[in-house]
């Protein structure tokens, strides 16, 4: 029996083929272009790290979504990173924590889970995104919010829509609004965010039905929100989702969705979800959030973004016309050749008599100085 194991790929990983290799790496550059041009610099960290300092960063970070395994050299746990965020949080609390306020950085890499996300078996993805450390201000929000539109159209997207979010909504207002024994408010989280008013009221959330209605385009949603927001609580909230729509208004479709928090384990008061047309499910989410210190009220306020745009990857490759390609003959004139790289060209030369120019996925051919359509 032939042995094909040394052939397969575990479930969840794929390789990427030279166009889609070519779209991956076109994208990713013209984001990172597009953060770098409004002062986020960009970081680098490792791939690997102890478990305890991925997972203890921020609240909400799941452990049991990494791969984790011993280090040989300390025998402490180390962890395959899931997501670049706490990373970036540990550099800013470390490495840059003499740094001016507001600290704006920005990277792009890989991320590895043990699993997939609900019918997506995919288990390693690139994350790009920024990081806005300091302020988790309306103006940060903002910020973040339209550069995040405008990294995903950089990087191929159209028609993009913005959905927003409010994560401690139910905190916020079962302090005194619309009060919650402890002991229920995870389950009116739970019913809120799963959209189920039977379960809602099974929960004890009845007071909290008339948020199913506050959903939908962000003009009439927020109206709602605001005729049903009990004694005022969320008025901040209100004005702030309102500054920040203004402030994409005519670069995104908006939505509102203030009771969502599938994806936000660890954002606070403002969270996004982004969307492209074309491009089935979810290509980044952002939002408020505060990164963890040793020292108790010494945590530090951030606001940022991450992209998973192998779903627009994938797609623009499907469509990627062939790049026109030089076929350079044996005894081929070199500097001719140079010049014509110079300007653009991508060559392909030959190596022997037998290769073939269409064969090698040529579209022109150089005769003597000048490219010649096959």
């Amino acid at each position: 029996m032939e042995d094909t194991d040394r052939d397969l790929l575990p479930e969840g990983l794929e390789d990427r083929l030279p166009r889609s290799a070519a779209v991956a790496a076109r994208a990713t550059r013209a984001a990172i272009d597009v953060l770098e041009s409004h002062g986020y610099d960009r970081v680098q960290p490792p791939s690997i790290e102890f478990e305890k300092s991925l997972a203890s960063r921020m609240e909400g970070v799941q452990p049991r979504r990494m791969f984790r395994f011993v280090d040989p050299a300390s025998l402490r746990t180390l962890a395959l990173r899931s997501d670049i965020t706490p990373q970036v949080g540990r550099i800013a609390a470390t490495s840059l924590a003499g740094a001016a306020r507001p600290l704006r950085l920005c990277y792009a890499g890989q991320v590895v889970t043990i699993k997939g996300d609900g019918l997506d078996p995919t288990r390693e993805r690139l994350q790009l995104g920024a990081e806005l450390i300091g302020s988790d201000s309306v103006a940060a929000a903002a910020e973040q919010v339209a550069i995040a539109i405008e990294t995903l159209a950089a990087a191929g997207a159209r028609g993009v829509s913005v959905d927003f979010t409010l994560p401690d909504l139910v905190d916020t207002l079962a302090e005194k609004a619309l009060p919650l024994p402890a002991d229920r408010i995870e389950a009116v989280r739970r019913e809120l965010d799963a959209k189920d008013a039977g379960g809602l009221v099974a929960a004890g959330g009845e007071a909290y039905l008339p948020l199913l209605t506050a959903i939908g385009p962000f003009d009439t949603a927020i109206e709602r929100l605001a005729a049903i927001d009990a004694g005022g609580a969320l008025a901040s909230r209100i004005a702030g989702l309102r500054e920040i729509a203004a402030r994409v208004s005519g670069l995104a479709r908006v939505t509102l969705d203030p009771s969502e928090r599938h994806g936000f384990e660890y954002q606070s008061w403002f969270g996004f979800t982004i969307y492209a047309e074309g491009v089935s499910g979810v290509l980044g989410r952002g939002g408020t959030y505060r990164i963890l210190t040793k020292h108790a009220g010494q945590d530090e306020a951030a606001t940022g973004f991450s992209l998973y745009p192998d779903p627009l990857i994938d797609a623009l490759a499907a469509i990627e016309p062939p790049r026109d390609t030089l076929f350079l003959p044996l005894g081929h004139d070199v500097a001719a050749a140079a010049r014509l790289r110079a300007i653009g060209w991508r060559t392909v030369a030959a190596l022997g008599e037998g290769d073939d120019a269409r064969a090698l996925g040529c579209t022109h051919r150089l005769s003597g100085s000048e490219a010649i359509a096959l």
